[in-house]
């Protein structure tokens, strides 16, 4: 499985349920320590990962980091669809930097072989949170929410298979069929939603699985300052046959660029959205209808260019 996403996806998620049930929790905001306290209760009614029974778990962000500085979790409460976890997840921030913040609470099954289940989410708007209310209120789980273009959108333009006959011809006996090349023309980003700097410097990574090898790895340049990066980048992926397009996936992940790290802020990927690849089951061919939409488009039409606007993905 590419490392490149599996914090973003699901922490090796596999397989889904029907989400239900809901969530209890409160907010508090301590000025004298600079603390975000989220005190999760319990929940109710949880959907079943396994036979009437699962093991669940709470996590949070705090939106738009996703990234493991942002990632807070709750202790797994075993065989329990009413699950009681009475915990506060804590966050040192000041109070002015919850505007423009989102607090992302999940729901997860916690499998022993790392095959975490999403059981439901909930997302509140911190900055137009009312402050005052300090009491636990209920919350209804509801279904994973997908980036909408304008807030968390990304487009990638330009994607087309070129087929290529060789120039010499094969050796005799070879049997080798003609290989080609697949391009793709990453134009930009828009409606990014800005870091606690007011901005992002944003840079786009791509590899072309099953191959998560650095000889896959290709980035556009770092865009600095810009809520609507243009990068008009063409990355070049050669030595496939056409058939190898069906098993493959081309995933992308947005970064925001910082002096000695990098902060992850989403992606998408581009496949059939099998949930296979050559015969193996992989996380990672999990691509929503759109991005199928799009990949099924090049594969129809060698040669030319196919054009999308696409939601980055955070989950």
């Amino acid at each position: 499985l590419s490392g490149s996403l599996m914090s973003l996806y699901s922490e090796g998620e596999l397989g889904r349920v029907a989400v239900r049930g809901c969530v209890q929790f409160s907010l508090r905001y301590q000025a004298a320590e600079k603390e975000l306290q989220v005190h999760v209760l319990r929940c109710r009614q949880l959907a079943e990962a396994k036979k009437q029974r699962s093991d669940p778990y709470i996590k949070t962000y705090l939106l738009p980091d996703k990234s493991n500085r942002s990632k807070r979790k709750t202790a797994v409460r075993k065989r329990s669809l009413d699950p009681v976890f009475n915990e506060t997840l804590k966050y040192k921030l000041e109070k002015r930097d919850l505007q423009g913040r989102t607090l992302n609470l999940s729901v997860w099954h916690h499998d022993s072989l790392g095959r975490n289940l999403f059981l439901g989410e909930v997302e509140v708007a911190l900055g137009t949170w009312d402050w005052a209310n300090t009491r636990p209120e209920w919350f209804s789980l509801q279904p994973r929410v997908r980036g909408a273009v304008g807030s968390w959108g990304v487009a990638w333009h330009g994607m087309a298979w070129h087929g290529r006959v060789p120039l010499t011809p094969l050796p005799t006996g070879a049997g080798m069929p003609p290989t080609g090349e697949l391009h793709i023309w990453v134009k930009d980003a828009q409606g990014l939603i800005p870091l606690q700097s007011g901005t992002v410097d944003a840079f786009v990574q791509c590899y072309v699985l099953p191959d998560d090898s650095k000889a896959s790895r290709q980035k556009t340049r770092v865009v600095k300052r810009s809520l609507n990066p243009l990068f008009n980048h063409t990355m070049v992926y050669d030595g496939f046959q056409a058939r190898d397009l069906a098993e493959a996936c081309a995933e992308f992940t947005l970064w925001h660029h910082e002096a000695f790290s990098k902060r992850q802020l989403g992606g998408i990927r581009l496949s059939l959205g099998t949930g296979s690849s050559y015969g193996l089951p992989v996380a990672w061919m999990d691509s929503t209808a759109e991005e199928q939409g799009v990949w099924q488009q090049l594969l129809q039409q060698p040669g030319r260019w196919v054009e999308a606007l696409l939601p980055l993905r955070t989950d």
